[in-house]
């Protein structure tokens, strides 16, 4: 028979193991990873971005429910989780797995966890092709690391990047926010990948030969012995030049290029078909 003493000691243990128990839960929980600002990082040290700047970023993007948005090293995940709330699907890509985990709980804890993903991964190893707004908090250095490859991305994919440039590369649009949580790097950079467009171009009024630099472009119109200077913008696939007092307006699909022109009071449809490309990507001369 089991002494009532005996009885008593067990249940002394089991409470004392469950107290234990709780105790090491609570302790775990209170030791739950904090990121320290201006923390060492793979290629930077982590800084968040002010909750204003985000909100404005995501303004200048344009970002709805029908976008999928991509943060290149998403630290503690606010970029993603507030494209998340406006109903877009978003990623982001982190070096570092404790903010990884982080972003993951912060995003369980807004609600956004089925739209919000995180993945621990190196951006230059990445593929962010499906994007259709990147964001980033990166140095200018590793942003012209990556710029080859965001200009290979489709036309009219939006980039948007906390105070670093993209050197030669000029934003579309520029914008700061004034608050007492951003005292600094405050100022948020938005590019449109453009179309490409040099090369040579048929079009009825003659021969279009373009050179490209990023967005804009230069170029003279060869009809008969006449040549006439062409300059022009892109904003993705959408396409503005003059030539001469005529100002043409289109879209950039392919090898194609069509739209509407106005000169002296007229309008009319237009065609041009690329019959030569150059050899490199002409936004990187």
């Amino acid at each position: 028979m089991i002494s009532s003493r005996f009885v008593r000691q067990i249940l002394i243990m089991l409470c004392l193991s469950i107290i234990t128990a709780a105790v090491f839960a609570q302790a775990a929980a209170s030791a739950e990873y904090e990121p320290r600002v201006r923390q060492e990082g793979k290629d930077v040290v982590w800084v968040p971005t002010c909750q204003q700047l985000v909100d404005k970023m995501l303004d200048m993007a344009k970002v709805t429910a029908q976008d999928y948005v991509i943060d290149l090293g998403s630290g503690d995940g606010r970029t993603v989780i507030t494209a998340a709330k406006r109903g877009a699907r978003a990623l982001g890509i982190e070096y570092n797995p404790d903010m990884v985990e982080l972003s993951k709980r912060n995003a369980a804890k807004e609600g956004v966890a089925d739209k919000a993903q995180f993945i621990e991964a190196d951006l230059f190893k990445s593929d962010f092709s499906q994007a259709s707004v990147i964001t980033m908090f990166l140095l200018t250095e590793i942003n012209l690391r990556l710029r080859s490859r965001i200009l290979n991305l489709r036309p009219g994919t939006r980039i948007v990047s906390n105070t670093f440039t993209m050197g030669t590369w000029k934003a579309d649009q520029e914008a700061s926010v004034e608050g007492k949580d951003c005292q600094s790097y405050y100022t948020a950079l938005l590019w449109i990948v453009p179309a490409k467009v040099e090369g040579k171009w048929n079009l009825s009024e003659g021969e279009l030969t373009l050179k490209q630099k990023f967005q804009t472009f230069s170029g003279t119109l060869k009809s008969g012995v006449s040549i006439t200077p062409v300059n022009g913008k892109l904003s993705g696939d959408l396409v503005n030049f003059s030539i001469g007092n005529a100002n043409y307006n289109g879209r950039v699909s392919g090898d194609t290029m069509q739209g509407t022109a106005e000169f002296g009071g007229n309008t009319a449809q237009w065609t041009a078909t690329q019959v030569h490309k150059p050899f490199r990507a002409p936004s990187e001369k």
